[in-house]
């Protein structure tokens, strides 16, 4: 294996959603193939790294997580920045979580990149017995806003790296051809905008974290 900074690119993916769907262990079971029992509500920002082969491209991920409860909002602007892609996560058994989507996805669209590739998640998959989303009307949904779609399981696993990396494709294959055009998104601005937004949020956590 490389060093962590033999990669081509740099990709900064968000992770959006209400309180308690499951994005901090999204982000755990992707980045680190773990999984909490017991994680506490996110407060402030925390963002892991997973270095993945695509083609013949090394991409670097940085997956950045936040607080879905209002009172973390006012850090809106500096998590959005610099991102490429984004899951819009909500909890297949409460379906108060789906109907914020739009909610979310305007905001995504108010301060990121309009080109951003977005997929809608529903998470929570094992609980299908307790489910109030039905995938049908989730897909739909997705697919009338021009999203990519995917039910997971961070607890189980599944679609867990396929909806990671299936983001992460449609993104290298949108900057690929951005490329060429007028008006492109370069590797090269992509990686110094991550790394730049990943620099502000070193220190994030440090101010934002503390118990109360």
């Amino acid at each position: 294996m490389g060093s962590d900074d033999s990669y081509n690119f740099v990709f900064k993916v968000v992770l959006i959603g209400e309180s308690g769907v499951g994005k901090s262990n999204l982000l755990t079971r992707f980045t680190k193939n773990e999984f909490n029992h017991d994680s506490r509500t996110t407060i402030g920002v925390e963002f892991s790294t997973r270095t993945v082969q695509l083609d013949n491209s090394t991409i670097k991920m940085q997956v950045w997580d936040t607080a879905g409860l209002e009172r973390y909002r006012a850090i809106t602007s500096a998590y959005y920045r610099g991102a490429v892609g984004a899951l819009l996560v909500y909890d297949i058994s409460k379906h108060l979580t789906y109907e914020s989507a739009e909610r979310w996805l305007k905001e995504l669209y108010d301060h990121a990149d309009p080109h951003i590739v977005v997929m809608l998640v529903g998470n929570k998959s094992d609980l299908r017995d307790m489910r109030t989303v039905p995938a049908e009307e989730a897909g739909a949904f997705a697919e009338s806003k021009g999203l990519m779609f995917m039910e997971t399981s961070a607890l189980d696993s599944t679609n867990v790296e396929a909806a990671f990396i299936d983001v992460l494709t449609a993104i290298h294959r949108k900057v690929a051809s951005r490329e060429v055009t007028r008006g492109s998104i370069s590797a090269v601005t992509l990686s110094a905008a991550a790394s730049r937004v990943g620099a502000e949020a070193q220190e994030e956590p440090k101010r934002c974290c503390s118990s109360s």
